[in-house]
Parts: C-alpha cells; structure tokens; sequence
C-alpha cells in the first residue's frame, strides 16, 4: 500500500458523511506504519472502540469505510471462529462482526453490509506471521503472494457491495 497523509485518509470515506469523517479519530503518524507490509489499513477508534476503519486501495483510488463493530455475544457455544479476510481462526473473542452503511442513497437509508474479520483489523500482519492467533491454525499450503492475493480480493468483494448503487 502507497503511505497516505491524514486529508488523503479522511477524504477516501465513502460511506460516511465529511462532518463524520472530519471526527475520525487517526491511527499512528503515517511515518510510523510500515506502508510496504499493509494490502489495508485498519483500525479502531481508542475514544470510541465500537468505531473501526478500513483504507485500502481499490481500482486506482483510495476508499475508505466507516464500520462498527457488533457487540461480543453473550453465551455462544462456538470456541472459535475465522476471520473473513484473512482466514485466520481466532478466539471467539478475537473475531468482531463489523458492519458498514452502504455507500450513497442505501446507506443514507440505513441499508448496511458486514463482515467478520480479525477484531484488532491486523489482517496483514496475520498472513505474514507477524501475529499469531491463540488458536491452532489449519495447515496453509498458499505462499504469501497468494495469501495477499486472497486478502486483498476478499476486501475488494467487500468494497464492491458497499459500493454498489453509489
């Protein structure tokens, strides 16, 4: 992923208004992401944890997706669960249900789509073993190239449906 500044992130919202996205509180200075090792960027808001982001690159520009994150259910027999991005098994606890209003007319009224994914959003570091989950994983015949290339057309779909009717 190319790095971006703050006004390029806050600009590539596409499901949010600009009043919203102006109030997006920021990941790390841009410095400090290591912008080489990301297909995204994800992250949750620290003032307000039910608030998470996605920014990624898709067919020549930038978008970004203003998400929320479901509550943990309460009393759930299933152990575990797998992200939807990067196929990662994770602790119950460590899988959110993150959802995000369509972009344009849909999401304006309340049409909205989700995804499971990795509660931390650290899809990128999972696949290149940087993170590790607490939960034994399958065996994974796929190198790294195919394992981006995964992710990255899982994230694309997903863009794609929010996007739809835009």
């Amino acid at each position: 992923m190319e790095p971006l500044g703050q006004d390029e992130i806050r600009a590539s919202f596409v499901n949010c208004t600009r009043g919203e996205a102006k109030g997006v509180t920021l990941p790390a200075p841009s410095s400090e992401i290591p912008w080489e090792k990301r297909e995204f960027l994800g992250w949750r808001d620290p003032k307000a944890t039910a608030r998470a982001y996605l920014v990624l690159p898709y067919r020549g520009e930038t978008i970004g997706l203003s998400l929320r994150a479901a509550p943990r259910p309460k009393g759930r027999v299933l152990l575990s669960n797998m992200c939807g991005l990067c196929t990662t098994t994770h602790p119950l606890s460590d899988i959110a249900l993150f959802s995000g209003r369509r972009a344009g007319k849909p999401g304006r009224e309340g049409n909205t789509l989700g995804i499971y994914a990795c509660s931390n959003l650290a899809c990128s570091q999972y696949i290149r073993g940087e993170l590790k989950s607490d939960v034994p994983q399958p065996a994974e015949t796929l190198s790294l190239e195919e394992r981006v290339f995964r992710l990255e057309d899982k994230l694309h779909r997903f863009v794609e449906r929010v996007l739809e009717s835009r």
